[in-house]
Parts: structure tokens; sequence; C-alpha cells
């Protein structure tokens, strides 16, 4: 998936350790899902990538290999892990707050298992089964925008779940999906 993202949308899933007996007994940490960048955020980044003269595309919003390929050349003239995806160091460098980007309250407890990507193809499924749903209209294109989210928030609101436009476990099972594991097609 060539999308920007802080972390695209992820879920995973983390085992208990095979030798601790208590491990074992107790359940697994929650499922974690982590949202794309909103194009305000994008923005944002491409305004700053811009500033520092790293960017000459248009900030508008819309991550493409121009904008990737910027961020990826920051990163290698910044010393930093070349992405082309943004990290936390990477937005430390270019003096934004991920945790504002992602306009998330705080980071996810550290018992919490860490993100796994879905790539376009999950996506496209999310997007694919919205439709089926009646929730979403757009082109089945793999890529998290404004039409993806706003079909998510409307199916959480019509079954009773704060309407985030956020994917949590909740919000998937209600799409007929598998929580632990959103890019498999439904049953």
């Amino acid at each position: 998936m060539t999308r920007f993202a802080i972390a695209a949308v992820v879920a995973a899933l983390a085992a208990p350790a095979a030798f601790d007996p208590a491990a074992a007994q107790s359940p697994p940490p929650p499922l974690a899902f982590v949202q794309p960048l909103a194009p305000p955020a994008l923005r944002a980044v491409q305004d700053r990538l811009h500033q520092m003269g790293a960017y000459q595309g248009a900030v508008d919003g819309n991550w493409g290999p121009d904008s990737e390929g910027a961020l990826q050349q920051f990163q290698q003239t910044h010393n930093l892990q070349v992405t082309g995806q943004m990290n936390p160091g990477t937005a430390a460098v270019l003096g934004l707050n991920p945790v504002e980007l992602l306009q998330l309250p705080g980071a996810p407890p550290a018992d919490r298992p860490a993100p796994i990507r879905l790539g376009q193809d999950a996506i496209r499924n999310i997007q694919t089964q919205l439709q089926r749903l009646g929730f979403y209209t757009g082109a089945l294109d793999g890529a998290w925008g404004p039409g993806t989210q706003s079909a998510i928030s409307r199916l959480q609101q019509n079954h009773g779940i704060q309407p985030t436009g956020r994917l949590d476990p909740q919000t998937v099972s209600a799409m007929g999906l598998d929580p632990n594991n959103p890019g498999a097609p439904p049953p």
C-alpha cells in the first residue's frame, strides 16, 4: 500500500507466552486498530515538508508518489529510517506531534500488541463490505480517504456505536467481517 499514514489501518493479535502458565490463562490483549491520517493532517505534513524545502508538490491532503518521495528524501537527508511514512522520529524532526496528527488522546497502552498494517486489498475488502451494506458509494480502490471514513461513521451510527470513523473490533464485526482478519472476505 502506498498510501500515507502514521500507521495504516491495522489489526494485531498477540499470543500469550507459551512458557508462562499465568499468561496462558489470561485473555489475549485486545485488537488495536490505528487510523490513517486524514487529509488535514496530510496537508500539515505536506506543508511542513514544503516549508523545509523537501516538497514542491501541491499541499492538498492527497498523499501520492510525490509526497512519499519527498518524505523519503527528507528522511534520508536527516539520517532517519527511510520508510516514506511518518513515524515518531520523522514527526519530531518535522516539528509535528504524531498524537495531534492522529487526533487520538494518546498512544496505545504498552500491553497492547504492536499493530500490523493492512494493505490495499484489505481496505478494498472493507470498502466492498461497506458498499454491500449501503454505506459506501465511492470507488473500491483500496485507498483510505474521506469517503471510507464517512461510511464507517455512518455504519457506526446505524449500529449504535460511537461514530468515530475509526476502525475497532466492534465496528469490524458490525460490517460482518472477522475482527481478527478484516481483510478476509465475509463468511
